[in-house]
């Protein structure tokens, strides 16, 4: 113990950083995982022939190098590439996987038998794992990355520190195990610690303890105590992250700061919202200001003032329709009014679907903190997959069953979180993610170029006699190839003015005014309007303009129908919101053909909307299984929850005492079960009460 001691006294507290060389463990610098080849991916079938394709990253025989290698290495190890791979030598199978320092005279090349090639070979572990790390683009690393998996470091367990790290412990417990607890069981853990602890020990830890009791008591009351201290910053989404630094600023105690938070309840379940409330009341009660841009009830009725924009969105918004008290906002006429008072409401089914009759079955899923659970998806019906925050709705769904159906739909890469079996996936033959991420990671993408709406129009322009005349191609009318652009902002509209020690700024193209295209492209008008007019059109002006093309008519409709028709055709799609983003992909699989077979995925498409707009989301999801199809949705919003025809319910806490399956049926059964925090939720609803 003194030699570790010492250890601890030379390195500090670098010692028990994972981020330090001291502390890291040396095989998994750290990271707790490691890529592995898996041999049974590389060799599915022992029982093929290399020449057959028994080696699946390098399929069937061709005449090409490698082979030619193989072929050199099996006549020195003394098999033939028609040997079945179980057959092959020990040795022989070694050098294909690792490779061989030895140089291989290639005989069977184009060149003849009478040419010699001296090479040595590095082995087909190696080739994959360079194509993994190389710089040869997306489909390179996706090929390989389909033949690695994320396991768990052998050498640390995963705790990811070494060993002289590992050895120092406080009351039997290491740091890394300290770290993996919920913050539930670390926060109990700590009570009463120092009757735990040595009189020297408690002497050092007195002030920390306080510190660390303190910090935890945050994060517990803004609803994260499922979390556990290790937990990945990448792997938390926008609200997890969003209330750890609101803990943090609670923890700081400063006065007179005025907190911005945007949208803070995302990802909360309604028992947990409270507790965020209070905690927002605890930063304005010690001298601060709070403004918080949100859509949550309980949230604007524990305001002090209300300020209400609109009255619609997009250029029909913009103003301040009301403020005051929330009493003073109930008593107002607007949207937000409306349904605070009950006025408006969105409505209940007038009777839940029976579904096809059809299910997808998961059975023993194992991931994260799931408790070997079994959960049934019914087909054609609308599903809503609820459960307390950290529950594990996401594991279930978006980590085991989404890659599960894709890959046997598209053959994904993707490995799904642990599970025994699956069945009925003979029933679904589409599966689509209809996320919140950006349409595009660029300005130029936008509505039009995403529903490939701008190819029909650039074609129609194309069809024009001016255009004719002038031998214009579609081409001509993109802003994003030479020809017809302004050639000054690259077809961009603006221009980016780097400012030293600043953000940089936009500004409009002095050549074509921000309207992208050259002088001759603007000249080539349909009803008048050039093409970058029509990109500045609305979705609702675009419906009349385009009313007798059917092609394009039928996809800006869409657009219409899911609320959208306040935004602009060619409105930059970074300056669209995570909700909006999410119903321009929904219009685009609304405008496709569909087979009835297809199973929609969303987690918490409610993020970002006004009660009209999960009004207008809800009846473009309805349509969708009116068509035959399946929609599961993970969701709080109780509006949603009490519109599904099937609620999966998991729970019945968060983290580790999470992980269940509470309870499934329609709402109503729901309501019946005493455990499930939805269920009490929605009991209360004015339909159940």
């Amino acid at each position: 113990m003194s030699h570790h001691r010492h250890i601890l006294q030379r390195a500090g507290p670098s010692l028990l950083l994972l981020q330090f060389p001291a502390g890291a463990c040396p095989k998994c610098k750290g990271l707790g995982n490691m890529d592995e080849v898996d041999m049974e991916k590389i060799i599915p079938d022992p029982k093929l022939s290399i020449y057959r394709g028994g080696i699946a990253p390098l399929g069937k025989y061709r005449n090409i190098l490698i082979f030619w290698q193989l072929e050199s290495l099996a006549e020195k190890f003394g098999f033939t590439l028609k040997t079945s791979i179980e057959n092959i030598p020990e040795e022989g199978l070694e050098a294909i996987l690792h490779g061989t320092s030895e140089p291989l005279t290639l005989k069977n090349t184009p060149l003849g038998t009478n040419s010699n090639y001296f090479l040595s070979f590095n082995g087909v572990i190696k080739y994959i794992i360079d194509q993994q790390h190389s710089e040869a683009g997306a489909k390179a690393n996706r090929w390989a990355n389909q033949y690695i998996t994320d396991t768990k470091c052998p050498e640390c367990n995963g705790q990811r520190l070494n060993k002289e790290a590992l050895h120092f412990k406080l009351d039997g417990k290491n740091i890394a195990e300290l770290s993996q607890m919920d913050l539930t069981v670390l926060r109990q853990w700590f009570v009463n610690l120092e009757e735990r602890l040595s009189d020297k020990q408690n002497l050092i830890a007195a002030e920390i303890l306080k510190e660390i009791r303190s910090r935890l008591g945050f994060m517990v009351d803004v609803g994260l105590n499922y979390l556990a201290l290790d937990r990945g910053a990448m792997t938390l989404s926008g609200g997890e992250s969003q209330r750890i630094r609101l803990a943090t600023q609670i923890g700081s105690q400063l006065v007179n700061v005025l907190y911005i938070l945007d949208e803070p309840s995302i990802g909360l379940h309604q028992r947990d919202n409270h507790r965020l409330i209070e905690s927002l009341k605890q930063l304005r009660d010690t001298g601060n200001s709070v403004l918080v841009v949100e859509h949550d009830r309980d949230m604007m009725m524990a305001a002090d003032h209300v300020i209400d924009m609109g009255p619609l969105a997009g250029r029909f918004g913009g103003q301040v329709v009301n403020q005051g008290t929330p009493k003073q906002i109930l008593n107002s006429q607007s949207l937000t009014a409306d349904y605070l008072t009950g006025k408006k409401s969105i409505p209940m089914p007038a009777k839940r679907r029976e579904g096809n009759g059809n299910i997808v079955e998961v059975v023993g899923a194992t991931g994260n903190n799931l408790k070997n659970i079994s959960v049934k998806f019914p087909l054609g019906k609308l599903i809503c997959v609820t459960g307390v925050s950290g529950s594990g709705k996401s594991t279930l769904v978006n980590e085991t069953l989404y890659p599960i159906l894709n890959q046997h739909v598209y053959k994904g890469v993707k490995e799904p979180l642990p599970y025994k079996k699956v069945k009925g996936l003979e029933h679904v033959d589409k599966v689509v993610d209809v996320d919140q991420s950006p349409l595009g990671r660029t300005p130029r993408s936008n509505p039009a170029t995403y529903t490939k709406m701008f190819d029909e129009i650039r074609k129609l322009y194309a069809d024009l006699p001016e255009a004719k005349i002038r031998a214009y191609k579609p081409g001509r009318f993109s802003f994003n190839v030479v020809g017809g652009r302004c050639e000054t902002c690259k077809g961009g509209g603006v221009q980016v003015i780097e400012m030293n020690f600043l953000p940089d700024v936009m500004v409009e193209c002095p050549d074509c005014s921000g309207k992208r295209y050259n002088r001759e492209t603007l000249e080539v008008r349909f009803k008048g309007k050039s093409i970058s007019d029509v990109l500045d059109m609305t979705i609702n002006q675009a419906v009349e303009f385009f009313e007798n093309i059917p092609n394009l008519q039928h996809k800006i409709k869409m657009l219409q129908q899911v609320g959208l028709g306040y935004i602009k055709l060619g409105q930059s799609s970074t300056t669209l919101s995570g909700g909006e983003s999410q119903r321009v992909k929904l219009s685009s699989e609304l405008a496709k053909k569909d087979t009835g077979k297809t199973i929609y995925i969303l987690d918490e498409p409610t993020t970002g909307l006004h009660f009209e707009d999960i009004r207008v989301l809800l009846e473009v999801l309805n349509k969708l299984v009116d068509r035959g199809n399946t929609v599961i949705v993970i969701e709080h919003n109780l509006d949603v929850v009490k519109a599904a025809d099937y609620i999966i319910d998991i729970g019945p806490e968060g983290g580790s005492l999470g992980g269940e399956l509470v309870g499934c049926g329609t709402p109503e059964q729901i309501t019946k079960i005493k455990k499930s925090y939805t269920g009490q939720f929605l009991s209360q609803e004015p339909e159940f009460s």
